[in-house]
């Protein structure tokens, strides 16, 4: 029980369910828009096409070039496709990279946003920007970040492959563990990230068994949600630091990234907040919270080190100067000697806690 909080509420609208993708001409008239650019990668292409013709004529088109990372010149594209489309708002269908670039052509250009994420990721709840600008990524955040609705729709992830649905529940999970010694915490993310944990540990193995499994999508796409809801509304700190780190400065992806770093960032910050991370260890099978998310990493076939992403021993020590380079807030004071233990760890997969 906190004796001391706030909270700041959520202002966020959210409709979930099965279906739920029909209704986003109905949220952008809602919103007050006649014309929203309907953004996607590459890859979802043909389902943002399908997604605008459904639209009628709230379309202004499609652009699908989004990005992982948000790179800027990326955006800047995308923000003259969006002025001459004659859009004021954006549907953004897709995972983070879509989300992302939705929400840097709202700060642009304050569009409003209508968000209908395809993967647990998480990025569309938050008030989060990550961008890619010269090899580096830096985060802001912001009220115009925000999207003003999500649209969460069981039946798209029936088809989200079992490694992204690994990797991006894992990523989504990052964000709880994080969220769980944020010194703005409140009872309200807690509550929400401890139910998320739990709907994880059940719903993520009966997925791996039966991709269509709609009972075990729905409890992972809600626990995605409580994930992403905590992600942007408390402050984050060591793990996304680095996750932005190896995602900005070395092209990682995103959600593999996460995945791998989140038992040594969790094993790292435990030392200094065991109780905190208490919850964690005991939904994961009790022990460490750090040597439980590696189990359950393990039992769930998701990757375990830096190394199987194409990161070489030698890139650690570059990470480590990144990575303190400028101060944040973290539980656990850090310094290049601990960073580059905590990385050399990860690159080989070692198990937190032997």
């Amino acid at each position: 029980m906190m004796d001391n909080f706030v909270f700041p509420g959520l202002t966020t609208r959210v409709v979930f369910g099965s279906g739920t993708l029909a209704r986003a001409g109905e949220e952008v008239s809602r919103l007050g828009h006649e014309k929203a650019l309907v953004l996607s990668t590459p890859h979802q292409k043909a389902d943002a096409e399908k997604l605008a013709d459904s639209l009628g004529g709230l379309a202004a088109g499609v652009f699908a070039d989004a990005t992982m990372h948000t790179p800027v010149e990326v955006t800047e594209t995308a923000v003259e496709a969006f002025r001459v489309s004659g859009a004021t708002a954006v549907v953004s269908l897709g995972g983070g990279s879509t989300t992302g670039l939705g929400k840097a052509i709202a700060l642009r250009t304050g569009a409003d946003q209508v968000v209908i994420p395809t993967t647990y990721a998480g990025s569309e709840m938050t008030d989060i920007l990550g961008e890619t600008a010269n090899g580096e990524k830096t985060t802001r955040r912001s009220p115009v970040i925000r999207p003003e609705t999500v649209i969460y729709d069981v039946d798209l992830t029936l088809s989200l492959p079992v490694g992204l649905t690994v990797t991006s529940a894992m990523n989504a999970i990052a964000h709880a563990m994080e969220a769980f010694y944020a010194p703005d915490r409140n009872p309200v993310i807690l509550l929400m990230i401890k139910d998320a944990m739990s709907a994880f540990r059940d719903g993520i193995p009966r997925l791996i068994e039966d991709p269509h499994d709609r009972a075990a999508r729905t409890k992972a796409l809600y626990a995605a949600w409580c994930c992403s809801t905590a992600l942007g509304y408390v402050q984050m700190a060591l793990h996304h630091k680095l996750a932005h780190v190896f995602g900005g400065s070395f092209d990682r992806p995103h959600a593999e990234t996460h995945a791998i770093l989140l038992p040594y960032t969790a094993a790292f910050n435990e030392v200094a907040v065991p109780k905190l991370l208490a919850p964690i260890a005991e939904a994961f099978g009790g022990g460490s919270a750090g040597g439980a998310l590696w189990d359950f990493a393990n039992s769930v076939g998701s990757p375990l080190s830096l190394k199987a992403i194409g990161i070489s021993e030698a890139d650690l020590d570059r990470a480590t100067a990144i990575a303190v380079k400028n101060a944040y807030a973290n539980p656990r004071p850090i310094d290049p000697g601990s960073i580059r233990e905590l990385l050399q760890a990860a690159w080989e997969g070692r198990r937190p806690g032997g």
